[in-house]
């Protein structure tokens, strides 16, 4: 029997290296954040996601608290990405209509006045499942068209959502970096606005855009510590596709906290860790993962990192990890199935792999060096971002409820 894909990880000592020159954070500055945080308040639907405390689980695990911010309440969507990509939306309609965004709430934008200024759009992009839906999401809302393609192998439970926000939405045979440069041809030849998290040479404004966008969702918990009197977190781990996510979260905290920042480990499915190749190569460059990058964690099957990610996640992080679907399977299980006392957090595939992972720092021996670099005790205070729900219902029954992808450690 082939043996299973173990968690593999690359340090990054220089991260805490004050005199090494860093990329800057000022695309999270305060003015930024507030900003973005007042766009995402004007729609009727908005209400902050739970930041779960999760006392038991830490006792368990010989920590001092574990904090869990749970997307899958986000505007109905069960998911994170419609932060992102619909501030993306309102800064182009924004920059459109010549006017700074926060002079236009979501409201104005759905009027009749704006419509006729505007006229008829197209937004087009590429994803497997959670972004495309937020952006037809929006799109419908504000009486615009939208395009949807997603790489092959994507659930069909999240090509119907697509679908029924509005979207002409297809599952192709492409992996998902082809999938989008296919959206990028299809956008510049049928007159469409690409609404993309990657970004590379010629396209980085928009993807910036919507890792300001995501700001929303660590503001919350700034405020949620804040009201709740809660401990503030020692670590943070974060999933990476693209990494635009990551660098999102991570360049907010680094803006935030300065130096004190928590520390930060990133997170990646084994089949397409493509920040944590670039990493142990170790160049400085983002390095490209190929191929079809078969799993359970479609959000994060991205094998291209985006540029305007990447020197951030380089800089600042503190561990990189590569992480068999075992792991994924192992947090959701653990998420849905809590201590006595603990919330329930209904968490797929894409949003438990941090979970995963930080039981087995504290578990497995053969991660010890990792556990002990970052530091991990009785003192630390963890958060976890699950980024969605079950966004496809029989992969997170077959995991949850059958016991799929089982870990051993």
């Amino acid at each position: 029997m082939e043996e299973k894909v173990k968690t593999r990880y690359v340090l990054n000592p220089l991260a805490r290296d004050l005199a090494v020159a860093k990329s800057p954070v000022d695309f999270m500055s305060a003015e930024v954040i507030g900003g973005v945080r007042g766009f995402h308040k004007g729609f009727k639907e908005y209400e902050m996601t739970p930041l779960w405390h999760l006392k038991a689980l830490a006792d368990v695990l010989g920590l001092s608290a574990v904090y869990v911010k749970d997307e899958s309440y986000r505007f109905g969507l069960n998911a994170f990405k419609v932060l992102g990509g619909a501030f993306a939306v309102g800064k182009y309609l924004a920059q459109k209509l010549n006017v700074p965004i926060d002079s236009l709430s979501f409201e104005k934008l759905q009027s009749d006045e704006v419509k006729a200024i505007l006229g008829d759009l197209t937004f087009v992009t590429a994803t497997d499942g959670n972004h495309g839906r937020g952006i037809a999401w929006a799109a419908k809302a504000l009486g615009q068209k939208s395009v949807v393609f997603m790489p092959k192998g994507s659930a069909e439970e999240r090509l119907a959502n697509i679908i029924k926000e509005g979207a002409v939405a297809s599952i192709t045979d492409m992996n998902y970096d082809d999938a989008v440069r296919h959206a990028a041809k299809y956008a510049d030849e049928n007159n469409g606005v690409l609404i993309q998290d990657s970004a590379w040479d010629g396209y980085e404004e928009i993807p910036r855009w919507i890792m300001q966008g995501y700001a929303t969702l660590m503001d919350e918990v700034m405020e949620q510590l804040d009201t709740n009197h809660m401990k503030q977190p020692t670590h943070l781990f974060l999933q990476a596709g693209v990494g635009s996510f990551a660098s999102s979260m991570l360049g907010y905290s680094v803006a935030v906290y300065g130096a004190s920042y928590p520390k930060t480990v990133i997170v990646e499915p084994d089949e397409a860790a493509c920040i944590y190749k670039s990493a142990k190569i170790g160049d400085g460059n983002p390095h490209a993962v190929g191929g079809d990058m078969p799993t359970i964690m479609a959000g994060l099957a991205c094998g291209e990192p985006s540029i305007v990610s990447w020197g951030i996640l380089r800089d600042y992080a503190d561990a990189y990890t590569s992480c068999p679907d075992e792991l994924s399977a192992l947090g959701m299980r653990i998420l849905g199935n809590p201590l006595k006392g603990d919330p329930k957090v209904i968490s797929g595939e894409s949003g438990a792999v941090g979970m995963g992972l930080l039981y087995a720092l504290q578990r497995d021996e053969a991660l010890k060096d990792l556990k002990d670099y970052l530091n991990l005790n009785q003192d630390s205070v963890v958060l976890i971002i699950s980024t969605e729900g079950d966004t496809d219902v029989d992969g997170y029954r077959k995991v949850v409820w059958e016991g799929a992808y089982s870990y051993d450690k």
